[in-house]
This record gives structure tokens, C-alpha cells and sequence, in this order.
């Protein structure tokens, strides 16, 4: 692939720089704030729509799914055709999304708006890194990375408090309504500022309709298989899925214009290790705000504001810790942070599973702070790891990967959540479940990703010596 399929955006004077930071942290931020937000606002839709609690968690693995079935095919595409134009079209489908969100006259329909959300934030999350790391020197990358994670962070901090917030006093309609005007207000910016190059891109690569189709299919089969379990059906359609996802391997291996390429896992321990790190850590703890979103208004009696408030010490302590985390992995071994920070996650995992109805606030606040502080260290060392690993020339493909494996670990997250509920709940809504069943469901799953949380400390500190390297 032609490194000038970067944009050539490190040539660009300061505020040029300055701008594209600014838009990719605000998109950042718009797609975790809204994440966090629904999560609070879950209940309240479930009694609207009348929503069973599996029913309830597709409104959010709708999102992560789209998000997951494009992030590496944009990655590939914005390699060959130019990540500007690929950014642009995310903001405008991510924003007209939102606004049919908002609109939703049913349950359905809000579930396939949030598909086309994820798939609009597959596009700006994906190329939005691309963006940052072609357009700032490497000795910087880890900054402006920290930078963007912390606002990703901050969606993260401030969507349970002020979803909760807007859930109570306005309604839940109102959160996509807002994030769709900041969204244009984005998309005016990226027109301004965010100008596409007038050269050609380079398209000597033919795109991989072959990988594209059994990554998808596979993909979508495995998701919806997960939420069929134990019936027959579920089991069939998981199998077929991983046998679809095994033929795309080997595809990928040996046509000569991959999706993705796959010497990226296979000779570079680096990108390997730090990529199944990330896998395990949003498989471990990206249910936590779904769990406890439910946990709080149900069994602690909550409201949406008081519990989005209990929720945001997590995702504070990631937003404040995040940049000087990042500015530090510049100079010293991340695989150090990232793998203390890995433990701390785990072990407060297992803390989560101990919580009881009568578990006082300020424990379950202390053990959020204690998991926030963990995601952290973790996380803008590991991407910087991972993105300081490749080629320039291989930017958008890392940057779809690394992506994906966040993705992919939210979804395993959704799906081990949806099996619980299914096996413990059937097609009650979470209303009519008993407070004990509802107890031990989450207790499980706790403990579940606790244990998941075990062989990501081993892979983050075996990845490697990047500064080595």
C-alpha cells in the first residue's frame, strides 16, 4: 500500500493539526457519551417499548455489531482511497442516524437506527486514528492518542450523569436528539477544515468483495447465534459461523489483495499480543455500566440521575488519568502500564461480583474508582503500542484492527451478558425478574470476566519491548 494514502496530513501547519484532533476527539466523544448514556436510560425504554431484558440488550449490541462488521473493511478502504473521505461520511451517518433514533415510533425501529449509529461510528473511529497518528510526528503520537482516549473517556464520565439527568426530567428521546446537532455541528467542521486531497488516491488495490462478505457473514451469524443459545438454532448458526470466519482466514492468507493482512498477526509479536490484550479487556469490562445501569435502579432503587452519578466515578478517573498515562508510555515501556493496569481491572472485577442488595454506595463507587484507574493505565499505552508496532503504510489497517478488537470484545461482553438473561430470565422483563435471580445472574457474569481478565495480564507483559524494537 502507497503511504501517501495517509493524506500526507503531518505536512500540515499547527492549527491544520489542531482541528483534526479536536474533530476526531469530538466524534470520539459523541459515540462513548451516547453508549453510557442509553445504558442509564435502558429501563426506561424497556418500559416504553415493552421490552424484554433480552430484548434490552439489543439495543445495544445492534451498535457494537454494525461498528464491528465495518471497522477493518474501512480500515482497508480509507488505506486505499484516503481516510478524509471516509471520516466525512461517518460524521453524516452517524448525525442522520441519531435524528431516526429520536424519531423511533417502536422498539424495532430504534434497534436498526442504532445499527446505522454503529456503522457511522465504524467509519469516524476507524479513520479518525488514522488521522491523528499521520498528522503529528511519533514523538507525539502517544499524546495526542492520550488526548483521544481521554475523550473518549469523558463521553464515557459524563453520559450516565447527564443521561440520567436528561432521562428524568426530558425523556430519553432527548440524548440522540443532542447528539445529533453536535454531530452536524462536526460535520460542518470537518467541510471547513478537514480538506479532502485533490490528487488521486491510489487505487491500484482491488477491494476483497470475497473477504469482505464471509467476515460479515460470519460476524453477523455469530452474534445473532449467541442470543439463540441453548436452543439448537444458536448452536447451528455459531458453528457455521466459525467455520465461515475460518474460511476468511485462510482467504485472507492468500488472495494477494487482503481485507486486512494477516502478517500482522502472524509475524509481528507486538501487534499480536497487544491486540489480544485488547480483546480481553473490553471482553472483561465493557458490561460493567450494563450490569450495574440495572443494578442501581433495580435492586438499589435508584434513579436514572442518582445512578448515572454512582457510575461516572469510573470513567472519570479514565478520563483524567488517560493523558498522562499516554504522554508517559512516549518514554517509558507501556507494556508496563498496560499490564498493571490489566490487573487492577481484574481484581476489581471479582470485587464487582461480591456486590448484594444491601452493598453500601460509597464500596461500589470505591471499586469504580479502582476499575477506572486500571482501564487507564491500560489503554493508551496498548494502542500506542499497537499503532507504534506497523509500517506507516499499514496506519488504517492497525488502527480498523486495533479497533476491531475493542469491538469484538464488547460484543463477546453483550453476548456472555444475553446468555445470563437468557438462561436466567427467559422473556421476562427485567421488572417482572426477582431480585435474587437478577443478584445472581450478575454476580456471575462478574466473575465470569474476572477470570477472563487473567490470560490478558500474561499477553500484556509477554507482547514484547517496543522501545527495542
Amino acid at each position: 500500500m502507497n503511504i501517501n494514502n495517509t493524506d500526507n496530513l503531518q505536512h500540515k501547519p499547527e492549527k491544520q493539526r489542531l482541528s483534526i484532533l479536536l474533530m476526531v476527539a469530538t466524534t470520539s466523544f459523541l459515540g462513548t457519551f451516547l453508549i453510557s448514556a442509553v445504558n442509564i436510560a435502558l429501563p426506561t425504554i424497556g418500559k416504553e417499548f415493552n421490552f424484554s431484558a433480552v430484548g434490552l440488550s439489543w439495543i445495544i449490541s445492534s451498535f457494537i455489531l454494525a461498528m464491528a462488521l465495518f471497522m477493518i473493511p474501512v480500515g482497508a478502504w480509507g488505506d486505499r482511497h484516503g481516510s478524509s473521505r471516509f471520516f466525512k461520511l461517518g460524521v453524516l451517518l452517524f448525525s442522520l442516524s441519531s435524528l431516526f433514533c429520536w424519531m423511533a415510533p417502536g422498539g424495532e425501529w430504534l434497534i436498526a437506527a442504532r445499527f446505522l449509529q454503529g456503522v457511522g461510528a465504524a467509519f469516524t473511529s476507524t479513520t479518525g486514528q488514522v488521522l491523528l497518528v499521520s498528522s503529528y510526528p511519533s514523538h507525539k503520537r502517544g499524546q495526542v492518542l492520550g488526548i483521544s482516549v481521554s475523550a473518549v473517556y469523558a463521553g464515557l464520565a459524563l453520559g450516565p450523569l447527564l443521561g440520567g439527568i436528561i432521562t428524568l426530567y426530558a425523556g430519553w428521546r432527548l440524548l440522540f436528539l443532542i447528539v445529533a446537532l453536535l454531530g452536524f455541528a462536526t460535520l460542518l467542521l470537518t467541510f471547513l477544515k478537514l480538506k479532502v486531497p485533490a490528487r488521486k488516491q491510489d487505487t491500484s488495490t482491488s477491494n476483497d468483495g470475497k473477504g469482505t462478505f464471509l467476515f460479515m457473514a460470519g460476524l453477523t451469524a455469530l452474534v445473532y447465534g449467541s442470543t439463540l443459545i441453548p436452543d439448537l438454532a444458536g448452536w447451528l448458526l455459531m458453528a457455521g459461523a466459525l467455520i465461515l470466519l475460518l474460511i476468511f482466514w485462510r482467504h485472507e492468507k492468500r488472495t494477494q489483495h487482503p481485507l486486512f493482512e494477516v502478517r500482522l498477526f502472524t509475524h509481528n509479536r507486538l501487534f499480536t499480543f497487544s491486540s489480544l490484550s485488547a480483546l480481553i479487556n473490553y471482553t472483561a469490562t465493557f458490561a460493567i455500566v450494563f450490569f450495574l445501569s440495572l443494578y442501581l435502579q433495580k435492586i438499589q432503587g435508584l434513579s436514572p440521575r442518582d445512578a448515572g452519578a454512582v457510575i461516572i466515578a469510573q470513567p472519570l478517573m479514565m478520563t483524567l488519568f488517560s493523558p498522562v498515562v499516554g504522554r508517559l508510555s512516549d518514554r517509558i515501556e507501556p507494556r508496563y502500564f498496560a499490564t498493571t493496569g490489566m490487573a487492577i481491572c481484574s481484581s476489581g472485577l471479582a470485587m464487582l461480583g461480591m456486590l448484594g442488595s444491601r452493598t453500601p454506595i460509597w464500596v461500589i463507587i470505591t471499586i469504580l474508582v479502582w476499575v477506572g484507574l486500571g482501564f487507564a493505565l491500560f489503554s493508551s499505552p496498548n494502542m500506542n503500542t499497537i499503532m507504534g508496532s506497523v509500517e506507516r503504510s499499514s496506519y488504517g489497517q492497525a488502527s480498523g484492527l486495533a479497533a476491531s478488537m475493542r469491538v469484538f470484545g464488547q460484543i463477546i461482553s453483550m453476548s456472555v451478558v444475553t446468555l445470563l438473561f437468557t438462561i436466567f430470565f427467559g422473556n421476562l422483563t427485567v421488572e417482572a425478574v426477582e431480585e435474587e435471580m437478577f443478584l445472581k445472574a450478575m454476580r456471575l457474569g462478574f466473575l465470569i470476566f474476572a477470570l477472563i481478565g487473567i490470560p490478558g495480564i500474561y499477553l500484556s507483559y509477554n507482547r514484547g519491548n517496543m522501545k527495542k524494537q
